[in-house]
């Protein structure tokens, strides 16, 4: 990965070999929680990362109301995203990513 432009690209690939499925502009949201919030981010800081971007690519989503007010069921679809974020955060903190 070295040969990437600049850390933020570094970071969506090290997000993107765990959640390969991800948009990358939807990475870019997951890599700025990971710089700003670091392995201190919740599922509900996903849920609002990801409402951004869903907001831009299809504003009518149902799950577009704050994480509150997600079914359990829907809140638990966070996780695997925010533990993405805070595993990518702790190798840049560890100075690995």
């Amino acid at each position: 990965m070295a040969d990437l432009p600049n850390y933020v690209d570094k970071i969506v690939a090290e997000l993107e070999l765990v959640l390969n499925d991800c948009d990358v502009d939807l990475l870019r949201y997951y890599a700025l929680l990971a710089l700003t919030l670091g392995a201190a981010v919740t599922e509900d800081d996903v849920h609002d990362a990801w409402s951004m971007w869903r907001t831009a690519t299809k504003p009518d989503h149902a799950s577009l109301v704050p994480f509150s007010e997600l079914a359990p069921e829907v809140q638990a679809l966070d996780t695997i995203y925010a533990d993405a974020v805070r595993a990518v955060a702790k190798k840049i903190t560890a100075g690995e990513g």
